[in-house]
């Protein structure tokens, strides 16, 4: 794989701007370019390809990066992070299954990010399934929806709503209460800012993006992708390709276009479409029972 150390690497001493700018020079890649860069990689273990796939797509890591802005945490770390992330998305990635890497590559990217987030908090490391990561990022939001002010430990019944609307029990919402109201120093320390003083848990909510839904979200979102990944292989190359054309591009191809590629009527690509939706969702299905999941596919 292509060394993370030949990568450019952003630092508070060279500056984010900087960074950015370094980046910027390397060139976006074509459908066909990445297919073949991805296809030298998978069968001939060719690094020069690697780099040129992971290199090519430093921006879009930087990009999900900036959304993490709102942790407290240095965005120099966080990009890198992110990179770390693209670079596995490279080594697994799969051209013949009709994706683009970008589109591949986000998935890894955002979960090493937030991996990166999660040991970064001494508090998140006490809870880690879905359901206590949401609590820990929506705890003090759901007391002031309903409330709950007081210091201390809350009344029963406003633990009661909190457990029951964030779907963990009482005894976590009163764990995580009291850890939050001063169990750990590193997120209830003061900062200044230049409108006063706030806490660093204060800095924690990203104003540009749901992160706690994220985190919540994250380990059903995985399922998702490794299963529509692996489903995909129910189909036969024309199935894939429209459905790939149609439903799974940032920029769908028309029926028109379709029909005249494989001449043949809009309807037809139509029930082409259609067809490959059922069979994609029937193999998911199917999948996710083998493994004992519990994925909603529809």
């Amino acid at each position: 794989m292509a060394s993370y150390a030949n990568l450019p690497a952003p630092s508070p001493e060279q500056g984010l701007n900087r960074y950015l700018q370094e980046i910027r020079r390397f060139p976006m890649l074509e459908p066909e370019q990445e297919y073949m860069l991805a296809k030298r990689w998978v069968e001939d273990q060719d690094t020069d390809a690697a780099h040129q796939l992971v290199t090519s797509h430093l921006r879009l890591a930087a990009k999900i990066a900036m959304g993490y802005r709102g942790y407290g945490l240095p965005q120099a770390e966080v990009i890198s992070e992110a990179n770390v992330g693209l670079m596995q998305a490279v080594k697994r990635f799969d051209p013949e299954k009709g994706f683009r890497l970008a589109t591949y590559a986000m998935w890894w990217i955002r979960a090493s990010i937030q991996e990166y987030i999660l040991r970064s908090w001494s508090l998140v490391k006490l809870g880690t399934t879905s359901a206590q990561k949401k609590l820990f990022f929506n705890l003090r939001k759901a007391k002031n929806k309903i409330g709950a002010l007081e210091d201390g430990d809350m009344r029963p019944e406003n633990v009661a709503r909190i457990a029951n609307d964030l779907n963990v029990t009482e005894e976590e919402v009163i764990s995580m209460n009291r850890r939050l109201s001063g169990g750990d120093s590193s997120l209830n320390a003061t900062v200044g800012t230049e409108d006063g003083a706030a806490s660093w848990q204060d800095w924690l909510e990203d104003e540009n993006a749901n992160q706690a839904d994220d985190y919540a979200e994250r380990d059903e979102l995985d399922l998702r992708r490794e299963l529509l990944v692996e489903a995909m292989d129910a189909l036969n190359d024309r199935e894939r390709d429209v459905l790939t054309q149609r439903r799974l591009s940032d920029d769908p191809v028309t029926l028109e276009d379709l029909s005249q590629r494989y001449d043949v009527s809009r309807e037809r690509i139509r029930q082409i479409e259609v067809r490959a939706f059922e069979k994609l969702q029937a193999r998911m299905r199917t999948l996710a029972r083998e493994k004992g999941i519990v994925v909603p596919v529809n």
